[in-house]
């Protein structure tokens, strides 16, 4: 049995604002994404608009104990709940089944600061580390770090008490998190499913990492596919939830569909010349079957695979419309995908599009591909 899939509900925060019509205001705008290149320089991030967290947080005393990641996840949550008009109902909640792709929580500074300055004079360096890591760490940091703790602050502050999985693994693990959604809902083992994830990027931590591997944009602002090899991206502060429902259930219950969510292809290659192209490619030919009028991209800005990409979609897609997310909201990691799927059933509930492709290529393992359409 494959039932429609349909969402009724979304969650956006990014640098762009907070909620759908910002969202889609900015992209119709055309203007680059607010970007704060000296906190961190030489790396600029994309970073969190204010927010009143009250609105969708209202005890201080769950906004204290979490991360930024876990707040700005925790937040969107809830908008989507909003729009999906079941933030109040706690029967609808408790049968509600959540998905969150997330990475790690941030890490204490000082600590790590402390232990990497020791070591450089210790005169056994293993013995030391050891010890350090016993005496320095404390346990709550790891529980801080755990993706899984975004699913259960979104239990505790909104009553979503039905079954959850956690997804690790940057830009694949959104696309799974959404594949195994719709999959769920389509073959009849579920009614409605909350999908979702978020990202801080004002981390230094966050930073030195992708810094090492080389992935990270230096110096100023410029768009997915302008950025000269080695490209590089740009780390967004960003979240975005949906809901997902069978059409059956959703018109059972009197919901507005804003648009139809199709299975979602996934897949991964090694990073080498043309793999990239032949994986899209491959993944394209799962999940679309007709051209589409646009394209969200999920292109990362490194070279040469958002090169790759570029020259895939040209090839796929030569008529439709192309949407780098990157230059909307900067690069989010796990929350690519559910963030491209959300901007598309946006764009076509708002009647802006009938048919949108959205395309995420991981810049280290990863491609998914997806179509959403009118419901």
């Amino acid at each position: 049995m494959t039932r429609p899939v349909v969402v009724t509900g979304i969650g956006l925060v990014s640098c762009a604002g907070e909620g759908e019509a910002a969202h889609l205001a900015a992209l119709a705008a055309g203007t680059p994404p607010r970007t704060d290149a000296d906190s961190f320089a030489p790396y600029p991030v994309h970073p969190a608009p204010a927010i009143a967290w009250d609105r969708q947080i209202p005890k201080k005393s769950d906004q204290r104990q979490m991360e930024a990641w876990q707040r700005l996840g925790v937040y969107a949550a809830g908008l989507a709940l909003d729009a999906a008009g079941v933030k109040e109902d706690a029967a609808f909640k408790q049968a509600l089944h959540l998905v969150v792709a997330a990475g790690g929580g941030e890490r204490d500074y000082a600590a790590d600061g402390a232990i990497l300055t020791g070591l450089r004079d210790a005169a056994d360096p293993g013995a030391f580390l050891n010890e350090r890591l016993q005496n320095d760490l404390r346990p709550t940091l790891f529980l801080a770090q755990l993706s899984n703790l975004l699913a259960g602050n979104i239990a505790i502050v909104h009553g979503v008490t039905g079954a959850s999985r956690t997804f690790m693994g940057e830009e694949a693990a959104g696309v799974d998190a959404l594949r195994i959604a719709q999959a769920r809902i389509a073959s009849g083992q579920n009614e409605a499913m909350l999908v979702g994830g978020s990202y801080s990027a004002e981390r230094p931590d966050a930073l030195l990492v992708h810094a090492m591997g080389g992935f990270a944009k230096q110096g100023d602002y410029a768009p997915v596919r302008d950025r000269a090899a080695p490209g590089g991206f740009i780390l967004a502060s960003c979240a975005a939830f949906l809901m997902l429902e069978s059409a059956e259930h959703a018109q059972a219950r009197g919901a507005r569909a804003l648009a139809r969510l199709g299975p979602v292809a996934s897949g991964r290659c090694h990073r080498e010349p043309g793999a990239v192209a032949e994986s899209l490619a491959a993944r394209w030919g799962e999940a679309v079957t007709a051209a589409p009028d646009a394209v969200i991209s999920g292109a990362t800005g490194v070279a040469p695979i958002t090169a790759e990409e570029a020259e895939t979609l040209r090839r796929l897609a030569p008529e439709a419309r192309i949407h780098p997310l990157g230059d909307l909201i900067g690069h989010g990691l796990e929350v690519v995908a559910p963030f491209g799927a959300a901007l598309a059933a946006a764009l076509i509930a708002e009647g802006r599009a009938v048919d949108i492709a959205v395309t995420t290529v991981g810049h280290r393992r990863g491609e998914g591909v997806m179509r959403l359409t009118r419901a």
